[in-house]
């Protein structure tokens, strides 16, 4: 790996990380459905806008288009208007550690439905990331956590996987800024009913929520983005992966600098287990790609 991807590969987990501790930002000042959903707006709008000046075109393939309503809908509508709701009850470091699942919920999926290879050392790594989620939420509800919060990141993290799995293999077809503003769009489209009907317009204009919004929107929003494609292109999905196992690591010390939420031994361990459950499962999969 050269020193610029390690590079790119820990730009993009911080900004990653930082979304959730912005988010919570947010929520605290603004209606959380209609700022998301004004957000994607903005951003979509941004994305398409560098697309043309890249030369690129709303020209989609059948399967883009796919990709873009899949995407769309379940990566931001679900899985982030999902995670902003629950904001309003759980802490940023508890529904990172929750995201952080992604890698450990798609080797699940992918081995039970679609019947994908898995190396025993990735067997073990999907037990061991059970296992460590399993000391973070026990420990947070003994605590007093909101589990219907709990309850939403969960099911935000499955819409994902959905995601995931459907439309992994679409990011070399070309076109990409195109379609990430596209179903920005999408998901804006698909989260102003909801903001309409359950949310009034009610804002307390604070200078942290307004630059929180404005570094959602730019950062996690478009430059991490355009970081992982970046990295993807450079050194693979798979070794690219990897790096996400820095995720709830660097999500939980954020949230506990910026918003001063508690750490416990328990979260310390969940995440440790985490951690170790992304490298056992990436690793796995390197090893049997070369076999």
């Amino acid at each position: 790996m050269t020193f610029r991807a390690l590079i790119f590969g820990l730009l993009f987990v911080l900004i990653w990380s930082s979304a959730f501790t912005s988010g919570k930002f947010i929520v605290a000042d603004a209606p959380a459905i209609t700022f998301l959903a004004l957000r994607f707006y903005l951003s979509g709008a941004i994305g398409i806008g560098l697309a043309l000046m890249f030369g690129e075109r709303i020209e989609l393939t059948r399967a883009q288009i796919y990709a873009v309503v899949i995407f769309g809908i379940c990566q931001n509508a679900l899985y982030l208007g999902l995670n902003f709701v629950a904001f309003k009850t759980v802490d940023a470091s508890i529904a990172v550690v929750i995201a952080s699942l992604l890698p450990i919920a798609v080797g699940v999926a992918s081995w039970v439905l679609l019947r994908e290879r898995l190396a025993p050392l990735g067997i073990a790594g999907l037990a061991v990331g059970l296992l460590g989620a399993g000391i973070v939420l026990s420990g947070r509800l003994d605590a007093g956590a909101d589990l219907f919060g709990i309850l939403l990141c969960l099911i935000g993290v499955l819409a994902l996987t959905t995601a995931t799995l459907t439309v992994r293999t679409l990011a070399a077809s070309g076109n990409v800024l195109m379609m990430v503003g596209l179903q920005m769009l999408v998901g804006a489209l698909a989260l102003t009913p909801f903001a309409l009907m359950l949310e009034t317009f009610e804002v307390h204009w604070s200078a942290p929520m307004i630059t929180a919004f404005l570094y959602t929107t730019f950062f996690p929003g478009l430059i991490a983005t355009w970081i992982w494609f970046k990295l993807l292109a450079e050194i693979g999905a798979t070794k690219a992966a990897t790096f996400h196992f820095l995720n709830p690591f660097f999500g939980v010390i954020v949230a506990s600098i910026f918003l001063a939420e508690t750490i416990s031994k328990a979260d310390l361990i969940g995440v440790g287990f985490i951690m170790a459950a992304i490298l056992m499962v990436q690793f796995s999969k390197i090893h049997t790609s070369s076999t």
